[in-house]
């Protein structure tokens, strides 16, 4: 019975040339965020976690949510730049003049282009624009807060509530560093033309002038984006992206103990992303990755695959080996087809997870004969029990 199961464990893992030896020292790179959370854009590649999944009030950052909104209404011709919605009492007091918070001044009882509302947001974080848009595109600001978790989930933000569209604390809006990062490369990838809107230097409404309020705008970061926050009781943050020689970062860094230290550490943690890693690639086009056991077919295994080279950011200095292992639910049934996706591929540094890339079917296995098909039911069952065995060993210890 062990022979079978090794099998499978072979198949499971990659293969020793897999296994990517990375020379150096690690770069033992500390932030001074509560929670933290950067990739790099092409690979995906993870380069800072730190309690990512941990919910907080995203304060202002909820704003995102409500452009993702409004941009893929634009992008899809639900409305247009030119739409034009009114502003109400409602608007006027809590997001404009009044409320002596962010806001682009626009006037009660006024009528603004969607156009103006964007750059208000985007450049000035302006609350009365925001809430502007959630009455005009869902009817209310609370039905457009409910599209706003809605479209988290679409987007694989599971943890993630909106209560409004302006990110006033409503004691039940939270959402993850991680999920914000999710945000902000749907923002990028998914709307470009929009998305520049965040890297407009200032803005003029109701003749005010006001300057964009991302801090690292002005700094020769390479910064092209998003918006920073404030909760009272949990700190400062920021969510930004920034492009350099040819490299894309995005990073979300929350529970920071001041408006200056959130500037000093953002930038500090982006500098460090753009300057201490090195691209390194694991696989190339096309080369088979790796195999899943397949049962009841005209063939054991059958080779896995990516749809593209696949390739990682890791630290210059990092004396940690790189490990790549194939997961999927086995046993595959045939019969199989071919360029399925069947499982991922995990690539980890050490401790840290750095990328998951999906993985694809090289060829077709069709059903076997009944009596292999009777030899690997026979198989999958010791296996099976097997598992279950250590499982239960486990669970005792």
């Amino acid at each position: 019975m062990l022979k079978p199961l090794l099998r499978l464990l072979a198949c499971l893992l990659l293969p020793a040339s897999a296994a990517v030896a990375a020379e150096g020292t690690e770069a033992g790179f500390v932030t001074k965020a509560a929670q933290a959370y950067m990739i790099e854009a092409s690979t995906g590649t993870v380069l800072l976690a730190k309690n990512e999944n941990q919910v907080f009030a995203p304060a202002a950052l909820a704003k995102l949510m409500t452009m993702d909104l409004v941009f893929d209404a634009v992008s899809k011709g639900q409305i247009s730049l030119d739409t034009e919605y009114p502003v109400s009492e409602y608007a006027w007091r809590t997001g404009g003049a009044p409320s002596r918070a962010a806001t682009m001044f626009a006037a009660l009882k006024s009528r603004v282009r969607v156009e103006d509302l964007i750059k208000g947001v985007a450049i000035q974080g302006a609350n009365d624009g925001c809430i502007i848009l959630a009455e005009g595109m869902g009817g209310s600001e609370d039905q457009f807060a409910a599209s706003m978790t809605r479209r988290a989930r679409d987007l694989g933000m599971d943890k993630a509530v909106f209560g409004n569209s302006t990110g006033i604390p409503d004691g039940k809006s939270k959402v993850t560093a991680r999920e914000l990062v999710t945000l902000a490369t749907n923002l990028q990838t998914s709307y470009p033309n929009l998305y520049s809107y965040f890297a407009q230097p200032d803005f003029e409404w109701n003749k005010i002038f006001q300057r964009n309020r991302n801090p690292l705008l002005g700094m020769d970061l390479g910064a092209d984006g998003l918006a920073t926050g404030f909760t009272e009781g949990e700190g400062y943050s920021i969510v930004a992206s920034v492009q350099r020689n040819g490299r894309r970062l995005f990073v979300a860094l929350a529970g920071i103990a001041s408006d200056k230290e959130r500037t000093e550490e953002a930038k500090r943690v982006l500098e460090w992303g753009l300057t201490a890693f090195e691209s390194r690639q694991v696989f190339a086009d096309t080369e088979v990755i790796g195999a899943a056991s397949v049962y009841g077919g005209t063939a054991r295994t059958v080779d896995l695959v990516a749809k593209a080279p696949v390739s990682v950011y890791i630290p210059i200095n990092n004396p940690d080996r790189l490990a790549a292992r194939i997961v999927y639910h086995w046993p595959l049934m045939a019969p199989v087809k071919a360029d399925t996706e069947v499982g991922t591929l995990r690539i980890v540094s050490g401790n840290r997870m750095l990328r998951e890339v999906p993985l694809y079917t090289v060829q077709s296995v069709e059903v076997g004969s009944l009596s292999s098909r009777a030899i690997d039911a026979l198989l999958e069952l010791g296996e099976s029990l097997f598992f279950s065995w250590l499982w239960d060993k486990s669970e005792q210890s």
